[in-house]
């Protein structure tokens, strides 16, 4: 089994408008919360004829060869298990993920860009502990000046994150489209409520 094909997720919405198919891991855990690991339909089946994936539920919707019909898949898990990565890939979106999609200065969620908290022109470097999701205007004010010289605090220190906090940090943010046979796969180690 080749590694693009357990590792390729639909990020395009227009994809997902038509039957997604959840993938879970072997340990029936989302691959991925954020961004939801979805399979297009097309890829679930063919998962599923190369006996790669059990399907577990189904959509009421069809799909029809010559030879045979088949219910479009909902959710699959896969046979073998895909050990997640332990180190987090330094980029814009796991950054915005890590920030909660929230400015580090003043906790807006809108016109999201990066800084560097210790500026470049101070020899900061570009690095999980020195750079933060910063809304524009707060962006601009800071300038390449120091925290302290513009009045300025950080919500949170910078840090590097694990896998797994990013994980939990995902599930957060469900996507516009979650279909009702997911549910009891994507929140299943949530904590009940009483």
């Amino acid at each position: 089994m080749d590694g693009d094909f357990r590792t390729h997720f639909v990020r395009e919405p227009a994809a997902l408008r038509n039957h997604p198919a959840l993938v879970l891991n072997a340990d029936y855990r989302p691959l991925s919360y954020y961004p939801l690991s979805l399979w297009p339909w097309q890829e679930a089946v063919k998962a599923a004829f190369l006996d790669r994936v059990d399907i577990i539920a189904e959509y009421d919707e069809e799909v029809r060869s010559p030879s045979m019909t088949l219910k479009i898949p909902s959710v699959v898990v896969l046979k073998d298990y895909v050990k997640p990565r332990k180190r987090v890939a330094f980029t814009r979106f796991n950054l915005f993920l890590r920030d909660e999609f929230r400015c580090q200065y003043c906790g807006s969620k809108g016109d999201l860009t990066f800084d560097h908290v210790v500026p470049r022109a101070s020899g900061g470097i570009t690095s999980w502990e020195n750079v933060v999701a910063a809304c524009s205007p707060c962006n601009l004010r800071k300038g390449s000046k120091s925290l302290r010289q513009v009045g300025m605090s950080l919500r949170k220190p910078p840090r590097q994150p694990g896998a797994s906090e990013l994980m939990n940090v995902g599930r957060k943010f469900p996507p516009n489209h979650l279909h009702e046979s997911w549910m009891d796969f994507l929140y299943w180690d949530a904590e009940l409520q009483a």
